[in-house]
């Protein structure tokens, strides 16, 4: 499919609208929420609106802007990020509030079930994840200074090594399995360095990080608060196990929700051998990266 007529000027600029917030608090987190928390309150809660911003790019190039979807985007981030102030006012020690849980489960809806993709034109609700993810970062990351989440992608060896040694463990049990149930196809091709290494980058920015810091970062990290180390694994691998409900299939497809609550395990070890979203994001871009090249 050819998909180049979406590169236009509007989109690039409302790419790089959403993804300067992503990647300056992965790399400059510290910097930013010292900045942040030095605005007065008013001017914290306030903008984290500007993520309606390039909805309104993208939206009003393509014709079908929609007051509605706009004031979507730009309320739910202000909301967010008032909820957050909240709960951390009252919650010194980060055990978490209803406040964090009830967000994490709006945020994760809105993206499995993906409630607002008919804002935009067809082939780039991938705007939609970027700008939900932006949220949750201004909000836990700047607003609630959630402590450990790991968010720091400026990668150290430890972090491959761990990322890796999970790897090592899951693949075996992911190719026992998955290639017995029929879910994993063996092909033998090779696709060349090129090909597999823009994999793994794509899959690491896009798809492995935002699900780590989710999962990982924000939800395991809170429950082991509550709940302990272990139970909070478990519990966080069910979980992303069930957002794989609906992947590759028009009903449930309990098939990839194993596999994927299975991974979810080893995600959550290597996260939590140092509190770090870049050693998990580490198995999981190289899970999705085997996956895509040669078990699909």
């Amino acid at each position: 499919m050819d998909l180049t007529h979406l590169i236009t000027p509007a989109n690039v600029i409302a790419a790089c609208l959403a993804l300067v917030p992503f990647l300056a608090v992965a790399f400059f987190s510290e910097r930013l929420a010292g900045s942040a928390r030095a605005l007065p309150v008013w001017a914290q809660l306030a903008c984290p609106a500007l993520v309606s911003v390039p909805y309104l790019v993208v939206a009003c190039a393509a014709g079908n802007f929609r007051w509605g979807w706009f004031a979507l985007y730009a309320a739910l981030p202000v909301t967010i990020a008032f909820l957050l102030w909240q709960v951390a006012q009252s919650d010194a020690e980060q055990r978490g509030g209803w406040q964090d849980f009830l967000i994490l489960a709006v945020l994760g809806l809105a993206v499995d079930l993906r409630w607002f993709e008919g804002a935009w034109p067809a082939h780039l609700a991938i705007f939609n994840k970027v700008l939900l993810l932006d949220t949750g970062i201004y909000g836990f990351v700047l607003v609630r200074n959630l402590g450990g989440t790991g968010f720091d992608l400026r990668l150290r060896w430890r972090d491959a090594a761990f990322g890796l040694r999970e790897l090592v463990f899951y693949v075996p049990i992911a190719l026992g399995l998955g290639l017995s149930l029929g879910f994993l196809h063996l092909h033998v091709a090779w696709p060349g360095l090129g090909a597999i290494g823009f994999a793994w980058i794509f899959t690491f920015f896009f798809i492995a990080v935002p699900e780590e810091l989710f999962f990982r970062g924000w939800l395991q990290n809170l429950l082991e608060r509550r709940m302990g180390r272990l139970p909070a694994l478990l519990l966080t691998s069910v979980l992303f196990g069930l957002a794989h409900f609906n992947k590759r299939a028009v009903h449930f497809n309990w098939r990839y929700v194993l596999l994927a609550a299975l991974a979810g395990i080893f995600y959550g070890r290597a996260w939590r051998q140092e509190r770090r979203v870049g050693a998990s994001a580490v198995t999981h871009a190289s899970v999705d990266a085997l996956w895509s090249l040669w078990l699909k």
